[in-house]
């Protein structure tokens, strides 16, 4: 059988650092020995080299053998239960071994069981009640408001439960750098409170197994590594452990803890919403060991820590949006006049700075800028708005470094360093935005974060030095907290309607100005048509009077070609005289006071056969009308209506044949209008033609076009409005008319009435 150790032996340089599979380092710490069965038979897979040290019994002779030829059934039924764990689920097991008790601490993976055993005599520790510690604490829980108090009373208590030197509460920022907020530690001690530390410190894949594993020890940081052995079958064997106590950790992390004079490690990870939120780091200068109930002490410490993160902010954040909140309720219940100069008197409310502790704000609508406070100057704001509407696509945003994440606008840094924008609208450069200025902070790192990692001849090293480097950060604000960004959006949000409503007053005042300059036109207008019109028919009829008078003569006396020249002048006074009386009908019609009443079309027909018979006898035309409905309309505009069509298809008749005029009630004819699916069940349709001269079907609109006229004058008499009156009657019955002509063959005239 051949034997082969499973240690990682690749070497880490600068570029794979982060890649380094410190879950599989193939070794452990000597302070005990681990196993690896299969979870399939509980045949050791896997045994570390000292073995012996802990049962007598070498690695090679329990490779391959049954779990249960060593330590019996008893072990094999514990083992039996711990098949199914899952994540960081762990079991302690005691068994008698040769006169002596073990204990195990048993895990699963995904196809093995890790077994681990640690020697007792290492433990050292003094007499502790675990229950009373336990209890000070939750006392001290209870005295404390801020996260800061717990986390500095969590390092008293985490002190006392292990004996160690130094412990910290370490927190990650968003970009994993971290730093101590708390501290207990040894009076001798330097403090490294407040102190940061770059996100290389404690590298990707090393946050990701304290996000497996909440608990790591180191017990003696000058420990030699042992190997951990399985069979060569020819396969490449790992044993993933993730969530092993002793696993041995990376030469990298070793080197950096011997280079700051560490001697033993604890380390407790706080998880809050599924993230690394931080550490309990704890440090000893010599040797220590823990017993597997102190460190679930200490670890129940950290559970504490994060199951209060959400409390102690929550009630942070509600003192602070206690104020945030008085200043929103006291710009949302100003009363504000409907018009732009309201804005001149909401931009000094000085609750609008205090919402999100800015110093300036800037409201730009329709290219005029309302300002107060530091902002940049208003072509700057102009130049903002402009660019952050086209970037953001009309929406929001916001920063605490515009130098950057905005560096064209480098030269407004000088006033403002941070900026909060919203859009106003979605097509506008329309837009609110909050100014915060320039912060400048100093942070202590331990050590110049720029050498975090140094390169020497074995190769990647991290840092020796952790002298206390100070950075100064210019060019960037305070953060914006939440808070602040859901006061600013709900009041963006009021900002906006109430735009919305100054807009609709401002178009409602214009649309009333306007309506009421329409109004005086149209009486004007009127008056002057009516005057224009009526004083015009007197000089017609004088025109006539003589001309009439002079045909009357004799034929010596006035001279054919004089007399055919007034004949001519008479005529054309007719003519004028007729379309003077026609647009007076076509605009007094808008002011028909008439009441609508049922109408028997079929008796105004036969009303205006007898009125007509003058026109229809001499051209021998035919009306007919049979089953019309009753609609409801004007009678006298009604009766204008077919008298207009009449006339016009006696006027177009074609000269080879009778005129034959046919009125019916007719199903259903498509409108041209979208919203009528089924004209019939909404309209009487009524149809009228002729067997005139028709026209062509391009002209089916614009023949009700008033003046539209299709022949000269001298070859069809008339004004041009016909049609056009016949198209406003229907108007003013709320209908609809509409023509289909066939030249050569007459026309089709259909009239929608309202049922």
């Amino acid at each position: 059988m051949n034997i082969r150790n499973i240690v990682n032996r690749n070497i880490v340089n600068l570029d794979n650092c982060d890649q380094e599979p410190i879950h599989i380092p193939g070794s452990i710490q000597p302070h005990g020995f681990l196993l690896g069965v299969s979870k399939d038979n509980f045949d050791i897979v896997f045994c570390s080299e000292n073995a012996d040290q802990y049962i007598g019994i070498s690695y090679k002779q329990l490779l391959g053998k049954n779990i249960k030829e060593i330590f019996g059934t008893i072990l094999v039924n514990e083992l039996e239960e711990c098949k199914d764990f899952k994540d960081d689920h762990s079991k302690t097991i005691k068994i008698n071994y040769n006169d002596k008790v073990l204990e195990f601490a048993v895990h699963a993976n995904d196809d093995h069981l890790v077994i681990e055993m640690e020697d007792l005599q290492h433990y050292k520790d003094e007499e502790r009640n675990m229950f009373d510690l336990s209890k000070e604490f939750l006392g001290y829980m209870e005295d404390t408001h801020t996260l800061q108090q717990l986390c500095a009373l969590v390092t008293n208590g985490v002190r006392k439960i292990t004996g160690y030197d130094r412990v910290m509460v370490y927190r990650f920022d968003k970009d994993y750098n971290g730093e101590v907020i708390a501290e207990s530690k040894r009076d001798d001690l330097e403090s490294f409170l407040g102190l940061h530390y770059p996100h290389t410190d404690i590298p990707v894949q090393a946050r990701t197994l304290y996000l497996k594993n909440l608990l790591r020890i180191i017990a003696d940081v000058n420990y030699v590594p042992v190997p951990i052995y399985t069979i060569d079958n020819g396969k490449q064997t790992l044993l993933d452990l993730s969530h092993a106590v002793l696993r041995s950790v990376s030469p990298i992390h070793v080197q950096y803890l011997h280079n700051i004079g560490v001697g033993a490690t604890l380390t407790i990870s706080l998880i809050h919403k599924k993230k690394l939120w931080g550490l309990i780091a704890c440090h000893h200068y010599s040797p220590k060991y823990l017993s597997h109930e102190i460190r679930t002490a200490a670890k129940l410490q950290g559970h504490f820590i994060t199951s209060q993160i959400d409390v102690r902010q929550l009630n942070e954040e509600y003192e602070a949006s206690k104020k945030v909140n008085e200043s929103v309720k006291e710009l949302l219940t100003h009363k504000l006049q409907l018009n732009r100069a309201s804005l001149n008197i909401l931009i000094r409310n000085e609750n609008l700075l205090s919402i999100c502790q800015a110093c300036g704000v800037s409201i730009l609508v329709d290219n005029q800028v309302f300002k107060n406070g530091v902002t940049p100057d208003e072509h700057d704001i102009k130049d903002l708005a402009s660019f952050l509407a086209m970037h953001t696509n009309h929406t929001h945003f916001v920063t605490n470094s515009v130098l950057k994440t905005l560096p064209d606008f480098k030269h407004i840094t000088e006033k403002t360093a941070g900026l909060n924008y919203y859009s106003l609208d979605n097509i506008t450069q329309n837009c609110i935005i909050w100014y915060k200025p320039e912060t400048i902070s100093e942070v202590f790192w331990a050590g110049d974060p720029s050498k975090a990692i140094e390169k020497d001849k074995t190769g990647l090293s991290p840092r020796k030095s952790f002298e206390s480097w100070k950075e100064t950060v210019k060019y960037q604000s305070n953060p914006w907290l939440q808070m602040e960004l859901q006061a600013t959006t709900n009041f963006t949000n009021v900002l906006q309607k109430h735009l919305s409503s100054v807009f609709l007053a401002e178009e409602e005042e214009k649309q009333r100005e306007l309506a009421q300059i329409l109004s005086e036109t149209n009486a004007e207008l009127e008056n002057i048509n009516w005057i224009s019109t009526h004083d015009l028919q007197e000089p017609l009829r004088k025109i006539q009077l003589i001309s009439s008078f002079i045909l009357s003569k004799d034929d010596s006396e006035v001279s054919k070609d004089i007399s055919d020249k007034i004949m001519r002048m008479n005529k054309s006074a007719e003519r004028m005289q007729n379309l003077v009386k026609d647009i007076l009908k076509y605009t007094r019609l808008n002011y028909s006071k008439e009441s609508f009443v049922e109408i028997n079309l079929n008796e105004t027909l036969s009303e205006l056969e007898a009125e007509l018979s003058d026109s229809l006898t001499p051209q021998q035309a035919t009306l007919i009308y049979t089953n019309l409905p009753i609609v409801h309309g004007v009678p006298f505009l009604l009766k204008q209506l077919f008298s207009n069509l009449i006339y016009n298809s006696l006027k177009f008749a074609e000269p080879n044949r009778l005129p034959m005029l046919t009125i019916s009630s007719v199903g259903n004819v498509p409108l041209e209008n979208p919203s009528i699916a089924n004209a019939e069940e909404v309209f009487h349709i009524i149809k009228f033609s002729d067997n005139g001269i028709g026209f062509e079907k391009d002209y089916n609109e614009s023949v009700f076009n008033i003046f539209t006229r299709l022949h000269t004058i001298d070859k069809y008499q008339g004004s041009g409005i016909g049609l056009a009156l016949c198209k406003k009657i229907m108007n003013t019955h709320r209908g609809y008319i509409k023509a289909d002509g066939t030249l050569g063959k007459g026309v089709d005239f259909y009239l929608y009435f309202p049922k």
